[in-house]
């Protein structure tokens, strides 16, 4: 295959040039035509900067050195850091297309998504209006989005998040380009969306024969459609190669870890991998990380029921914390002139379930199911519109607010997400110390500070942090600041709305590792709301599946995971990504756990 892209020996430095300011420090890639190569590492490795920097969309203040990007654009090897501003204006787009991380930020909200991508066609393109809006349905019709031609005309506040990011495909296929750089495009989607986003980029690569860099932080998600990954680590590649190989066996501890860190990849109930036990001072030695490199995912399908834990049923024993009874909750679709509803829409039908205390039960389906609005449904965040809700014996639907606001410190939760949780504006320990305040809880503010310093403690942050801003926190320190902040009134229940979903695979597991250590100390009960069945087998006593607004299906964790009844169930644990990376193991049992 000839060479479409070429990068050598590039770095990326944003400060005053010292060692710590290199973003990208002396990295080369070559991709091929036709090829797809997936770009693997951590928030912070460098991932996203290396592609920023091939179309020259860094900001100012970044000072990119080394010998230079070439891109074989009409069999001529163009320069692209040395090309003027409108010189790569006419390349973007056009013959390179990229497809952003968040789609919600990157559709203009007040067009419709028919207008953005007739817009990206006429800019590059000598076509009338009526040409732009015919390619653009067929462009629709090819990314598998429903009656494309009504379609046209929606807004991106009206369509879900694999919708957008559909919309998005679209928009960078517009022009036929021969590189397409999609960053992180699967984040934070459901497992059956991210699986048909990624088959539809591979399809749509292979029907055009363009080369595609897939940035991502979890190599299972790229284990079944990339030709060759390379593994980005700090701002330098660490390690590169074809899939199988990288896969198979991998070299540098840092593949290694990602590899390891998955909840898949480890036996229910032992404590995940992280990268600190691969690399730095608590890496284990290098006998054991031979031993390491071969964990790698468990595919359920192909698993020795020997390996399944005898259940020990305390279930029954235990008292109820919470008991849901035939929840309803409904959304109005259209209104008469009155303002009276006409048609609605049932987001939770009929629900109920009961959880007892001590247990971690899981919530899982895919966007629209119904999960969140049922949690906070739970939490009387959201009114229902018939059936009861029972927190140890009483019925909390119709609380007074008086009753319901002393409620509040035995009911807690944990949001999505970590960036927008915190108030920018005050510190974590502020943040921390308010519920302490608002529910008088302890003496003084002397007292409640002991506390919080202890709760960062807990959550394994420092006392120094204390007096830190939440800009000044990675997404997984904030998401531990959350969780400090909702264990601080001690309560009872609590429920993680998606708390782990849009973190990278490594701080996910240090999340996890942390639940279950609190869990240990602390005693909650909780439930936690994932589209991840891997990581609610992982983290979970129970398991509740969610579709279209109902319980399809309900069991012990290990019974839904490796022996599930529902059609449903059976095609959620078939999308989780990184299934066939149990086919590179060279055991056929049992996978070699960390010593």
């Amino acid at each position: 295959m000839p060479k479409l892209l070429t990068i050598r020996n590039l770095s990326v430095q944003f400060g005053d040039g010292d060692e710590n300011d290199y973003a990208v420090k002396n990295i080369s890639i070559e991709i091929m035509k036709g090829e797809l190569v997936a770009i693997v590492g951590e928030s912070g490795s460098g991932k996203s900067v290396t592609a920023l920097s091939v179309l020259q969309l860094l900001p100012k203040q970044a000072e990119v050195n080394g010998n230079a990007v070439f891109f074989q654009r009409e069999k001529r090897p163009v320069d692209l850091l040395k090309l003027t501003r409108g010189s790569i204006n006419h390349i973007r787009g056009k013959n390179i297309a990229m497809i952003f991380q968040e789609p919600m930020t990157s559709l203009n909200p007040v067009y419709t998504c028919g207008d953005q991508v007739m817009e990206a066609i006429r800019l590059h393109q000598q076509v009338t209006k009526k040409e732009a809006r015919k390619k653009t349905i067929e462009l629709f019709e090819k990314v598998k989005l429903p009656e494309p031609e009504t379609f046209l005309d929606r807004y991106p506040h009206q369509v879900s998040g694999g919708q957008k990011q559909r919309v998005m495909i679209a928009m960078a296929m517009s022009c036929d380009p021969t590189l397409l750089i999609a960053d992180e495009p699967t984040t934070a989607l459901d497992v059956t969306v991210q699986k048909s986003i990624l088959e539809l980029i591979r399809s749509l690569q292979e029907q055009n024969n363009m080369g595609v860099i897939l940035i991502t932080h979890d190599l299972g998600v790229v284990a079944d459609v990339a030709d060759k990954i390379v593994v980005m680590y700090k701002g330098e590649i660490v390690e590169q190669g074809e899939t199988s190989q990288i896969l198979h066996n991998p070299k540098h501890a840092y593949t290694k870890a990602l590899l390891a860190c998955r909840p898949s990849a480890q036996k229910k109930g032992n404590r995940l991998a992280v990268v600190s036990d691969f690399i730095g001072p608590n890496a284990k030695d290098n006998s054991n990380k031979e031993k390491d490199s071969k964990v790698v995912a468990i595919d359920p399908a192909g698993l020795d029921s020997n390996f399944l834990m005898p259940a020990v049923n305390i279930y029954q024993e235990a008292p109820t914390v919470l008991d849901v009874r035939n929840l309803t909750i409904s959304f109005p679709l259209k209104k008469n002139v009155f303002g009276r509803t006409t048609r609605s829409f049932n987001a939770v039908d009929n629900v109920s379930f009961k959880i007892k205390q001590g247990d971690i039960v899981g919530l899982v389906g895919e966007s629209g199911c119904g999960k969140t609005t049922l949690g906070r449904s739970i939490l009387q965040l959201i009114k229902p519109d018939s059936g009861k809700i029972f927190l140890y014996g009483s019925n909390i639907t119709n609380t007074k607010p008086a009753v319901l606001r002393a409620m509040r410190k035995d009911l807690q939760i944990v949001f999505q997400d970590p960036y927008g949780s915190l108030n920018p504006r005050i510190t974590i320990g502020e943040a921390i110390l308010e519920p302490l305040k608002v529910h008088s809880v302890l003496n003084n503010n002397s007292q409640r500070k002991e506390k919080v310093m202890a709760l960062l403690g807990k959550v394994n942050l420092d006392a120094d942090h204390y007096n830190r801003y939440p800009h000044q926190f990675s997404g997984g320190q904030r998401q531990r600041i959350c969780i400090a902040r909702a264990l601080a009134l001690d309560p009872s229940f609590l429920v993680f709305d998606e708390a782990v979903s849009a973190l990278d695979v490594s701080v996910q597991a240090q999340v996890l590792n942390l639940l279950n250590d609190l869990k240990k100390e602390f005693g909650f009960t909780a439930l936690f709301i994932s589209h991840d069945l891997a990581v609610v087998h992982y983290i979970c006593n129970r398991i509740l599946v969610m579709h279209k607004g109902k319980i399809t299906e309900e069991g012990d964790a290990d019974d839904v995971y490796y022996r599930p009844k529902d059609e449903y169930t059976q095609t959620l644990i078939n999308t989780i990504p990184g299934k066939s990376i149990a086919q590179f193991s060279n055991s056929s049992k049992l996978l070699t756990e960390l010593s």
